[in-house]
């Protein structure tokens, strides 16, 4: 269980660093642009970096969880990681 928590931990501060990212660039198109779909993924990616923030709060801090529901949230979490990565990945070509 440790180690997946640690896993979790740490895809959760990878999404808050990629979000942030990605929230720098779409924050400087829709300064350029004034593009609605830009604004939409801005607040989109704001909420999902409040999510992340959240959850990582949760990892250090919560009390004990139903294992079962943990570990599913933690896989949640783990697999988030690969979905930002690719819209950081996008977003930054």
């Amino acid at each position: 269980m440790t180690l997946m928590l640690d896993a979790a931990r740490l895809a959760a501060t990878v999404n808050i660093v990629l979000l942030l990212a990605v929230l720098w660039v779409w924050v400087g198109t829709y300064r350029e642009v004034r593009a609605p779909f830009t604004l939409g993924s801005i607040v989109f990616g704001t909420f999902l970096l409040a999510e992340n923030v959240v959850a990582l709060y949760f990892y250090f801090t919560a009390p004990a969880m139903p294992t079962v529901a943990v570990q599913v949230m933690m896989l949640l979490q783990i697999l988030e990681t690969g979905g930002i990565g690719a819209l950081t990945y996008i977003t930054w070509q």
